[in-house]
């Protein structure tokens, strides 16, 4: 399991070393991401030890969330302040992710069936 915790960290450090390098503006840890995905796909199949190490942070990250939540909290009166932007925002965001979602699903569900 050591092992595996060990290769995922390695590929979050290669994502921001690759981010920090080239200057790309997305997060690190999705570039990482990314490699490790590249990686389990040239393998062809998913480790059972890396599984259960991944199952094992997934069931901690609800802490990872802590923090977040004790700093959203010190800013209240800030986002008090936003309130109509971050509202829009939301509303907007979350309407279009669930407009994307069903058009993705039709879009699977056909080409599903064609076969």
């Amino acid at each position: 399991m050591v092992g595996y915790f060990t290769l995922i960290l390695v590929c979050q450090l290669i994502g921001e070393l690759v981010v920090g390098t080239f200057g790309i503006s997305i997060p690190g840890p999705v570039v990482g991401m990314l490699v490790l995905f590249s990686l389990l796909l040239m393998r062809g199949k998913i480790p059972k030890g890396l599984s259960k190490t991944a199952d094992g942070l997934l069931q901690a990250m609800s802490l990872l969330f802590v923090p977040a939540g004790a700093g959203v909290m010190m800013h209240f009166k800030l986002l008090g302040e936003a309130l109509l932007p971050l509202s829009a925002a939301l509303i907007v965001s979350t309407s279009m992710t669930i407009i994307v979602t069903a058009l993705m699903m039709r879009w699977l569900n056909r080409a599903g069936t064609d076969e």
